[in-house]
């Protein structure tokens, strides 16, 4: 084994991505602990205690009770030689309770939800600390056994005093954190293919074996990883993209079981020396927008609109967000201090340009526009998506049909995988701009079903994805 610390050039690439990875949901909008979403935090990468998870009934062995899980594991594919190393860093948050605390004549100190210390207001509040733990592995010592190491973050308490506006004290905070115990096992077998290729393993476990069952989830909080996620690197050697691999791997990655987190390449496109295995689906080669001024801590946030309404909020509101938590009290100053021109790049952005191929241009125009708009409907009269058929397998299929979802493995939206084998509706026939055609649906049993219908929200995938249930329509 080698020595902890030793990867650290090669995951500067990826540590953008990681670290909106590791503080998605943190603290979401409008930012005050008031807010009620702002009570339930901690949703992605949260690896609980192993017995009070099980108490409760997995979520993976499709038990009702708990969505938290006790572990992780990522596989990954790995073209290299025996004596190629492997860096592996393990990041994660842990739970770190801040609690003001009032001074009383005596001297002594009582607890207090809320207090001014002078013209600053003071919360407490559950905040978070993030923690690194690197080992390396050449490939021949993984292939050799497994190697286990226990990840440990100490306990500690901190201490800061609170003075009025005149410098006397009137409090303090106090910051708490609690033991968080993770073991950390990594391996590797060796892969039928033409290629040198190894499948490379790496599980995370809560190990934590002392909670209570009975505990509340805000206690199970305090000793789990949260957000936790898997930065790889290999010298000498490179990854193969699960999501796109060549053909002669297929097989072996068809023969990867990722749990609770999956492997994609991080860095620059075309980069295969760094994967980063997040709780949180990604494609391959992620990247933070470089419009983004900074990070607002809200899932699937979209800086222009969150920006846009964090300046509507009252001095009141304001104050209460600043006294949240530091992080929030840099969002506001962030978004206060924004420069227009910052703003305004916010707004959109095209990222490259094409000419859009058009069937028909109307007589007499020379320039070979056409008077309606590509996107718009009427400007091809031989496209009507409500009764455009399509082959498929030899059934037509159209608007009504019942079909089988078989979405690629590849080259697809990662979210489409949760929909392999469900039966959907096809609500219409599309063509783009490129001649492809694809199928909107809507999925049988998902309850929103009619609602999605009734305003358009619909999923789409191409006609090689799908499984005509021959016979069957919607009105059949």
């Amino acid at each position: 084994m080698g020595k902890a610390g030793a990867a650290t050039a090669g995951f500067e690439a990826a540590r953008a991505v990681a670290d909106a990875i590791l503080y998605e949901g943190y603290l979401l909008y409008p930012y005050r602990r008031s807010s009620i979403k702002n009570r339930v935090r901690w949703q992605f990468g949260v690896l609980t205690p192993r017995t009070w998870t099980l108490a409760r009934g997995p979520a993976d062995a499709g038990v009702a009770g708990s969505a938290e899980t006790w572990w992780q594991q990522t596989d990954c594919l790995v073209e290299a030689a025996g004596d190629a190393v492997v860096d592996c860093r393990i990041r994660f948050l842990q739970v770190q309770h801040r609690s003001v605390e009032r001074l009383l004549p005596d001297g002594s100190y009582r607890p207090a939800d809320a207090m001014d210390a002078g013209s600053r207001p003071e919360l407490s509040f559950d905040e978070a600390v993030p923690r690194e733990f690197d080992a390396a592995f050449s490939v021949g010592e993984l292939l050799a056994e497994e190697h286990r190491l226990t990840l440990h973050a100490e306990e500690g308490e901190d201490v800061e005093p609170l003075t009025d506006d005149a410098g006397r004290p009137v409090g303090r905070v106090v910051r708490r954190r609690w033991p968080v115990t993770a073991l950390l096992a990594v391996s590797a077998v060796p892969c039928r293919t033409r290629t040198p290729l190894f499948r490379l393993r790496v599980r995370v476990e809560n190990v934590n074996d002392t909670f209570q069952v009975e505990a509340a989830r805000d206690e199970a909080l305090r000793v789990s990883p949260i957000a936790s996620h898997v930065l790889l690197a290999v010298r000498d050697g490179a990854f193969v993209s699960l999501l796109e691999p060549p053909a002669w791997a297929a097989d072996a990655v068809r023969a990867c079981t990722n749990q609770h987190t999956f492997p994609v390449l991080a860095g620059e496109p075309g980069r295969r020396d760094v994967v980063l295995s997040s709780p949180i689906l990604l494609y391959d080669h992620p990247r933070v927008a470089p419009e983004s001024p900074g990070d607002l801590h809200d899932a699937t946030e979209i800086d222009e609109i969150l920006s846009l309404r964090t300046r509507t909020l009252t001095d009141a509101e304001k104050r209460e967000a600043r006294a949240t938590d530091p992080r929030a009290a840099r969002i506001l100053d962030q978004v206060e201090e924004m420069p227009p021109a910052v703003q305004s790049r916010l707004h959109g952005t095209i990222r490259s340009r094409r000419p859009v191929p058009h069937a028909h241009a109307p007589s007499g125009d020379t320039t070979g526009r056409p008077s309606t708009p590509w996107w718009d409907p009427g400007a091809d009269d031989s496209v009507s998506p409500e009764t455009d058929r399509v082959m498929v397998s030899g059934v037509p299929v159209s608007r009504g049909s019942r079909v089988r979802l078989r979405p690629r493995g590849q080259g697809t939206d990662p979210q489409d995988a949760f929909l392999e084998g469900r039966t959907a509706v096809v609500e219409a026939v599309l063509l783009d701009v490129d001649g492809a055609r694809h199928l909107a649906v809507t999925v049988e049993d998902d309850p929103g079903a009619d609602l999605h219908r009734w305003y358009g929200r619909f999923r789409y995938f191409r006609p090689d994805e799908v499984e005509p249930l021959a016979g069957e329509g919607r009105d059949a």
